[in-house]
């Protein structure tokens, strides 16, 4: 095929694609399917003007527009590899990602120009432009001047199509490189298993700068022919509004415990709605059985990582069980080893959950020895995820190998966050936890050994806000005489995980 994605686009296209709205903005603004033909060719010419040639990179750090999608598929039209960021990042986080990544075109929001500008030059990036929230700025004005007559760059299954920064227990974070295949295979399933068709209108009020967002819903939706609501943000009174105007929504459990919380909430308000899809974080048992019997509505789980798009759902027609994470995926290889051993373990015994499929991701960028210790010989990858799987062939996920904590959707790695705590002074050591939280999954709580000297909860927190990109910061930090160790004098996180279970519950 010529650019293997964007031909399963074209392919899936509605017979009328200036009838078929494919985004409709929260103000009310449409995106025809005709739109999205024209304006991703423009901006696919937009990048080749600026110099922007197969196989580069092109890193994106904007608020959530229609616009942002625009220039994702211009970039995948172009041949380009598309590199999005959390806009919660701060410069010094931008500065490591441009030096380890090399665009040759990094796009900020017009706001961050003045603080991003001098770290782009430092990172030596050829060129610089601007887009906003209302998807205005100098890339969307480069748009307009490169007109719509694009032939689309060749790429194949395995050409990469983009690179999304995850993060690890230590070090810096890795760059996981996803395949035009990777994205296209996954979304190809997930349309079929979730029943998808160009009759459904799917509330997103997700961010665009990691999997959930962009891959699973977006591309969901364009290989559908459907119509996705495209909220800048989640509001759950925006959100609880837009239902009897929508089929389907995608959100991270934040989106149901909120939502719960007003009163409008009813079987009623639900009725149009044939599918709610919960993932990026754990939802618990609770939050399941309250919005069934809210809504009537069991909310689907599903499984999915940065390297790999979605792995595990519940299943579509069948039973959703709470606290599960459903099935593998038709095409997805799962099984649970003995972490030690490798040794496959039978049903109902936890250990490390490894997958294999055509949606497990190409490798870490420019780390090959870290993308072979994390896959095995007969081509498993490693998820750092501890689970089980029951007798009805269920997956359950009870943890995470190496700490890594999952707040709001987002990686969060102990050791950065530490790091940060311990350089402060009067601080004598630190740990960095995730304990259950209802909104958000887990909450990062921060247990800290200090002098009498050390900063006080709030300053430390007020400190780390200037520091680290909000979801990082702790929601507590707590303080001790000691930390618990075991005999070798490892910190027994487990330990501090298990008394301080219940904080935010109470």
């Amino acid at each position: 095929m010529r650019n293997h994605l964007f031909d399963l686009i074209r392919a899936s296209l509605p017979a009328d694609p200036a009838s078929r709205i494919f985004i409709e903005t929260g103000d009310g603004a449409r995106i025809t399917y005709a739109d999205m033909l024209d304006r991703s060719a423009a901006y696919a010419s937009a990048l080749k003007a600026l110099g922007v040639k197969t196989g580069d990179r092109v890193a994106v750090q904007v608020e959530k527009s229609a616009e942002v999608v625009l220039l994702y598929l211009g970039a995948v039209r172009a041949g380009a590899v598309f590199l999005p960021l959390n806009t919660a990042y701060t410069a010094p986080e931008i500065a490591y990602f441009l030096s380890d990544a090399e665009p040759a075109l990094f796009v900020c929001d017009p706001a961050r120009l003045a603080a991003l500008e001098p770290v782009a030059a430092e990172a030596k990036v050829p060129a610089l432009r601007t887009l906003d929230g209302a998807g205005r700025g100098s890339m969307a004005e480069a748009a307009d001047a490169a007109g719509t007559a694009f032939a689309d760059v060749e790429r194949g299954p395995d050409d990469l199509a983009a690179i999304l920064y995850t993060s690890g227990t230590t070090g810096r974070s890795k760059g996981a490189m996803l395949s035009h295949d990777n994205l296209a295979s996954n979304a190809v399933t997930l349309v079929k298993a979730w029943g998808f068709t160009a009759d459904d209108v799917l509330i997103h009020a997700l961010p665009v700068f990691h999997t959930h967002g962009l891959f699973v819903a977006t591309n969901i939706v364009l290989l559908a022919g459907a119509t996705a609501i495209f909220l800048p943000k989640f509001d759950p009174k925006q959100v609880l509004a837009l239902m009897g105007r929508a089929t389907s929504m995608m959100g991270v459990p934040t989106f149901y415990t909120r939502l719960l919380k007003e009163s409008g909430l009813t079987p009623e308000a639900a009725a149009t709605i044939r599918l709610f899809v919960s993932g990026s974080a754990p939802l618990l048992a609770e939050t399941h059985r309250d919005w069934q019997a809210r809504t009537g509505h069991a909310i689907l789980e599903r499984y999915g990582m940065t390297e790999t798009n979605m792995n595990t759902s519940n299943p579509y027609d069948g039973e959703r069980i709470a606290g599960t994470v459903g099935l593998p995926l038709p095409g997805v290889s799962l099984r649970v080893v003995d972490p030690e051993t490798g040794r496959a373990l039978p049903a109902d015994t936890v250990g490390m959950i490894e997958v294999k499929g055509p949606n497990v991701f190409q490798g870490y960028w420019r780390m090959p020895e870290k993308t072979a210790s994390e896959f095995k010989t007969d081509g498993f990858f490693i998820t750092g995820d501890l689970g089980k799987v029951d007798e009805r062939g269920y997956v359950h996920i009870v943890g995470r190998g190496k700490d890594l904590i999952i707040t709001g959707g987002y990686n969060v790695y102990p050791k950065e966050v530490e790091n940060e705590i311990d350089a402060l002074p009067g601080v004598v050591e630190s740990a960095v936890i995730g304990l259950a939280h209802a909104d958000f999954g887990e909450g990062v709580t921060a247990i800290v050994v200090a002098r009498p000297d050390s900063p006080g909860e709030q300053e430390i927190l007020r400190i780390l806000e200037g520091r680290l990109a909000r979801f990082k910061c702790p929601k507590r930090v707590l303080f001790a005489d000691e930390l618990p160790r075991n005999a070798m004098g490892k910190v027994q996180k487990n330990l501090l995980r298990e008394a301080h279970a219940d904080l935010y519950r109470r």
